[in-house]
């Protein structure tokens, strides 16, 4: 049994959202920006709820399914970096987007604090928050069963996880990246996803569910 933790419903899964999400500002200043950037396909979605204007400026998009939702919804990506979390970005950035000003649109909380970071590289960047994530609540009736392979797509999706259930064992963690892995408690079994989209989670956790079933 393949359980998705992500708020979308995917053929062949489980649905089981351990996050909600709610918009936390009804407004985005645009004023001192040239550039955006995106490091969720969710805040794009929020922008586009708050402020339509979001497409009217070029965007540095962070993941596969982020540059997907800035085309989808009419954005324009200019810039897709293969690795966030390391030097390739702060170098990439600052040799491409030096003279701009950025303004990252984002939760919250975040799991990488990007704007210490780039600005170690001598990269500032302005930040707006327009949403917040919280946890889902469910009992122990709701919990996973034993050989369940679970895909986590996000940091929060592990933290909200073991909020409401313990780890069993027999389960199997498909992760969708590197950043995500870090916050799986010591002890879990777990693989990482060949690209870091739910479409690469979902192949990777039949492969998973296949061997178990030999």
């Amino acid at each position: 049994m393949i359980y998705l933790l992500s708020p979308l419903k995917k053929e062949g899964t489980i649905s089981l959202p351990m996050i909600s999400f709610t918009i936390v500002n009804d407004t985005i200043d645009f004023s001192n920006c040239d550039t955006l950037m995106f490091t969720s396909k969710q805040a794009v979605v929020t922008a586009d709820a708050i402020n339509k204007n979001w497409k009217n400026y070029p965007c540095i998009a962070i993941g596969g399914a982020t540059k997907k939702k800035i085309e989808a919804l009419g954005g324009r990506v200019i810039y897709y970096p293969k690795n966030f979390y390391g030097e390739v970005l702060a170098k990439d950035i600052q040799s491409h987007f030096s003279d701009k000003k950025l303004l990252y649109l984002r939760p919250k909380e975040v799991s990488f604090n990007s704007r210490a970071y780039l600005e170690k590289h001598n990269i500032h960047l302005e930040e707006q928050i327009i949403y917040e994530t919280s946890c889902v609540s469910y009992t122990k009736n709701d919990q996973p069963i034993e050989n369940a392979v679970i895909i986590f797509t996000s940091p929060s999706t592990i933290k909200c996880f073991f909020k409401n259930f313990n780890w069993d064992e027999t389960y199997t963690a498909v992760l969708i990246g590197n950043a995500t892995k870090e916050h799986l408690p010591s002890g879990c079994k777990f693989v990482v996803a060949e690209e870091p989209l739910i479409t690469s989670c979902i192949t990777k956790a039949k492969k998973v569910e296949k061997k178990l079933k030999k």
